[in-house]
Formats: C-alpha cells, structure tokens, sequence
C-alpha cells in the first residue's frame, strides 16, 4: 500500500509542476500586452532562464538584447542574445552583484522610446542585488534573518532598505524607459511589492515597520545599516506596468485535480499556510489519523511557505522539516502518505525538492538509531530522511510559485 502511495505522489508532484510551468503564462502575457520598438530584457529569480526563453520564443529579433540571473544549476542552455548568470541563493554572492551589475549596465543607456522586459520570479531577492553596503555584510544580515524564523516579508522590509536596486530603485534607474514586469509570485497573497523585493513596485512598507524588525528578532546591523533602514523608499512609479502570472493558488489546484485523477476526493485546506514547518506536518498528520479509517480515498491539500527556526546546524529545509515532523503522528499506518515539495525544485540548501514519509518512516529511523525530535531539534532532516527513502528530488523546475504539502488516503 504505501509503495502504491508513494507512486500516486510521484505522480502528483509531476503534473502540479508541469501545470504551473511559467511558458505559456508569459507568453500570454507578452500577447496581451503588445510591446512595441526595441525591448531590453532582465530576468531574475528561479524562474528567470524558463520565464526568458518563452519571453525570447514570443518576440524572436524584438528582444535587443538582455540578462538573466538565476541559481546556481538553474540555466538550462543558451538563449540567443542573452547573457546568462548564476549566483547564490538564499544568501546573495559576488555573482549575483555581477549578474545585477551587468543588468544595470544595460538599462542604463535605455531612452523613452525603449522598453525594459522585466521577468521577476521568487528568489530575486538573493539573485537581483546591488547592495549599499558591503556584500559580506549583507550576506551576514541575510543569514540572520534566516536563522530567526522572520517570514518573507519581513526579510524582503529590511533587505528593500539596503540595496541599490530593490523597493522600486530598478524602475528608476530604468527611467526615461518604460517598464513592464510579468511576475510570477512566491508569496501569499500576491504583494507585488515584495515577490523579490519588489525592484519595479513603489514600496509600501515603512522604516518603521522595518526598525520593527529588528528590534523583534533583534537584528546586529552596524550603524551604517541601520541608517539606511531610515531611508524611505520609492512610493509612487510612472513608468511600470505589471501582469501577475501564477502563485500558490494554481499550484494547489493544479495538484488538487491530479488527485482527483488518480481517484482522490481533494481538500484544499488553505493556499495560504505560514506557521512553523513542524507544527504544519504535525497538523497534517493530525488530520491524517482523524480520516485514516473513514473507508474513503481522500487527499488533503495546503499551499503556501511556512518557516524554520533555526536551533542547530543540521542539513534540510522547510519541506524535509514538515515531512519528517509529520512521521511520528501517522507511525503505524498502512495507508497513508504525507509529503511536501518546493515547486522550484530546491529546499533550504539541498539537492532535494521536499520529503515524504509513510506510516513505516519512524519506525525505520527508530532501527537506525534516528529519533525525529533529536534531529528536529538539530534541523538536520536531510541525512534523516534519506535513511528512509524519503527525499523528494526533481532538479531545477523552472517556476517557482511556493510548496504545497498533501496527505493521501487510500482505504
């Protein structure tokens, strides 16, 4: 039974993700909109080489020339007249300020009568930056904003503060040109200004907001810093268009109708999940007891990003946490999975995509001398998981419009 669970949930990963692929979106996009002379475009994001090619395949010699800056292992080829870039992810590296650099370096020659492409996809945050103070300053803010468990907002109020190009700046150093930027959204709800920072929406958080921040997770920043974070940001643009393209909501629905395929009756319980990832598996699997004797083939969905407080400095991420957190509450059940997946293909900084764990997964760790609440405790559910068959990897997607997390009943 669980093996035959564990093929259904292969199977839904694959086709939610194929579902919410970025290509016909921007093309549709592109279409609609109808762009008119010489286009510049800039991509950034995990997203950025998928979300380029379709822009490039639509507009052929429209596209004058252009940029994209994505993650590492994420280029999947050339694309003819663009200049393509990898850098770090989720802490921003030297390549990512030379990729953004090089972008800079494009528009800056820009002139009313050109258009600036921008394709904006979640990960822009680390991958579009040029920041006002030093790179391994910001990589050292970056990181602690990480361990504290702020959600994404959060981070992206105090990051926006410190760099050259987001809350706005990119469009103004874009201008006289005219922008339009397709977005494909990593964050609940869809706030335009802070799907990766927001480099082309006028900003509507606070200095105050961010010094709330800081003072809630109790920030290190040097003087420099926090004077920046009293700098407010661009409030009004004239020259940007913007066309949302996908989110968590297609996600779950798109992995709601692969269940219905495989005989599934689907629940979509929220597309808007944000609390701890092991409270969230620890619910999931709460749920999964309640129906596992109902009698019915029954599938429970939730989309969105939780989060991670880091207390050690074990290896994993949000969806290897969430999964191995709900082995433990379906220990014992022949006929339940329950599994969680980044639909950009990468969890935290690892290989895999998420995890999935089955009624036999603590029982396997407690033989190997592996309890859950220990390696919770460590943070270090990939070495775990992969002790029980239970990492999810797909490679790079070429979206990446947040997780969704399912518990499959079979009776």
């Amino acid at each position: 039974m669980n093996q035959l669970l564990r093929e259904d949930a292969r199977k839904i990963i694959d086709q939610a993700i194929r579902a919410v692929q970025p290509d016909a979106a921007v093309q549709r996009a592109l279409e609609g909109y109808g762009l008119s002379g010489q286009v510049v475009l800039v991509a950034a994001g995990k997203a950025a080489w998928q979300m380029a090619r379709a822009a490039v395949s639509c507009l052929g010699n429209q596209v004058k020339t252009g940029v994209v800056i994505t993650k590492y292992g994420h280029v999947k080829g050339p694309i003819p007249g663009i200049s393509c870039y990898e850098g770090g992810h989720p802490v921003p590296d030297e390549n990512s300020f030379q990729g953004t650099g090089a972008a800079l370096e494009l528009v800056r020659t820009c002139t009313e009568k050109d258009t600036v492409l921008f394709l904006l996809s979640g990960g822009g945050s680390a991958l579009f930056e040029k920041p006002l103070i030093p790179g391994a300053e910001l990589q050292n803010i970056t990181e602690q904003l990480l361990a504290s468990g702020a959600d994404i907002v959060e981070m992206n109020t105090i990051r926006k503060r410190l760099s050259a190009v987001k809350g706005g700046r990119f469009a103004q150093l874009c201008a006289p040109a005219h922008v339009f930027s397709v977005v494909l959204s990593d964050i609940l709800g869809d706030p335009l200004d802070m799907i990766a920072s927001g480099p082309a929406c006028p900003d509507s958080s606070t200095c105050q907001q961010a010094l709330g921040v800081v003072e809630k997770y109790r920030l290190r920043l040097t003087d420099r810093a926090l004077e920046l974070l009293r700098h407010e940001t661009p409030k009004t643009l004239n020259n940007v268009e913007t066309q949302i393209t996908g989110s968590v909501r297609e996600l779950c629905a798109a992995a709601a109708s692969a269940c219905e395929q495989l005989g599934y009756k689907s629940f979509v319980l929220t597309d808007r999940l944000c609390c701890e990832a092991r409270e969230a598996g620890s619910f999931l699997a709460s749920i999964a007891r309640s129906h596992a004797m109902d009698g019915r083939q029954t599938a429970f969905l939730a989309g969105g990003e939780t989060v991670v407080h880091l207390h050690g400095k074990g290896k994993g991420g949000r969806n290897q946490e969430l999964a191995l957190a709900a082995a433990s509450g379906i220990s014992g059940l022949d006929n339940v999975v329950i599994f969680s997946v980044g639909s950009d293909g990468t969890d935290g900084p690892t290989d895999a995509a998420g995890g999935i764990v089955d009624g036999d997964t603590a029982e396997k760790l407690s033989r190997q001398g592996v309890h859950i609440h220990q390696v919770l405790e460590s943070n270090d559910s990939y070495p775990a998981l992969a002790k029980a068959d239970g990492l999810i990897v797909t490679g790079p997607t070429g979206t990446n419009v947040n997780d969704v997390a399912v518990v499959l009943i079979r009776p």
